[in-house]
């Protein structure tokens, strides 16, 4: 008898019977299948695992193809460290009427709150936050998200209760959303929360409905015409002074011109007077009977001349000479 008879073999009735050695082949290789498929994890790039060993903590791996011990020894949490998750008060977004809000009146006790000056207003916001501690998201708080929303509106009461509502309303808004993300970090950071709160952003603040809300839509749009007239008035200062600076500066230049002009006019002049002066000194008759010439020859020569009148201081007479052509 050879090995393939050996190892199967007919059975009484007329069926077949498995050998010894190829059922323990075949728990071997489903033992084996079995450890590779719960020993290999795959983690997003988006996220981080945390692996407990026999339910203990035992440590945080990164994005890709991780391994762990097999058959439940080793368990696998993977929570998504890269995404920023949001949460809104007094509204939701997830609505299905294509309004963007889901029945806001239904959670208005989430944002309906006293101002210091005992007005009620209505204060909607947002809060995102980005896990940074995988373990400490998991273990150290039990509901996670309502812990996060009754922190968030603890911190946002009391900014709120501390300020007028105008203020709230107005020119504070971006001080209470830096000064909300800093205390609510800090209490996260006391309970071991794990996650870091990127921003705090106070979307629509609404006052008491009737004639006070009437009062403060008034007030708003003083407050949006005074704004728009402020930068009217810097648009037409940042214009105006430009003008006129350029204005001046183009009298200044030609003021300056108009001296070197002058100046050099009058440097001009004194040359000439210098020269003159000097032909003169040289020889005086000559240069007085050119000067007398050229003085002569101008005033005939013009064409605006009029009649001329000659007196000889040797005559008792005079005579009237007129330039005619340019002679006499």
């Amino acid at each position: 008898m050879n090995d393939e008879e050996k190892i199967v073999k007919p059975a009484k009735g007329g069926g077949f019977s498995l050998s010894p050695k190829i059922i323990i082949v075949v728990l071997i290789a489903v033992f084996l299948i079995i450890a590779a498929g719960s020993s290999f994890f795959v983690v997003d790039q988006t996220e981080q695992a945390v692996v407990l060993r026999l339910g203990r903590y035992n440590r945080t791996v990164g994005p890709g193809l991780q391994t762990k011990l097999p058959f439940g020894l080793e368990q696998s949490y993977t929570v998504p460290t890269q995404l920023v998750q949001t949460l809104t008060f007094g509204y939701r977004s997830n609505d299905m009427t294509g309004t963007g809000l889901a029945g806001a009146s239904a959670y208005e006790d989430e944002s309906v709150m006293l101002t210091g000056d005992l007005n009620i207003v209505d204060v909607e916001w947002i809060v995102q936050y980005r896990i940074n501690d995988p373990m400490k998201w998991l273990f150290n708080v039990e509901d996670k998200e309502t812990t996060i929303r009754d922190i968030s509106q603890s911190v946002m009461n009391a900014l709120v209760g501390d300020l007028p509502i105008l203020s709230v309303m107005t020119n504070l808004r971006t001080q209470i959303e830096i000064d909300a993300q800093e205390n609510m970090q800090r209490i996260f950071d006391g309970y071991d929360f794990g996650i870091e709160v990127v921003t705090v952003k106070l979307q629509n603040i609404v006052p008491p409905e009737g004639e006070v809300q009437d009062a403060f839509e008034d007030v708003n749009k003083a407050i949006q015409d005074m704004n728009r007239f402020i930068n009217e008035g810097k648009e037409y200062y940042n214009t105006a002074i430009p003008e006129a600076q350029g204005e001046a500066s183009r009298i200044i230049l030609q003021a300056e011109g108009y001296a070197a002009q002058r100046v050099n006019e009058a440097q001009g002049d004194v040359a000439a007077f210098n020269a003159m002066r000097e032909a003169y000194e040289e020889n005086q008759e000559v240069t007085e009977k050119r000067i007398y010439i050229e003085t002569m020859n101008d005033i005939y020569s013009s064409e605006e001349a009029s009649p001329l009148t000659l007196v000889d201081s040797s005559l008792e007479n005079f005579l009237p000479v007129q330039n005619v052509g340019g002679a006499i």
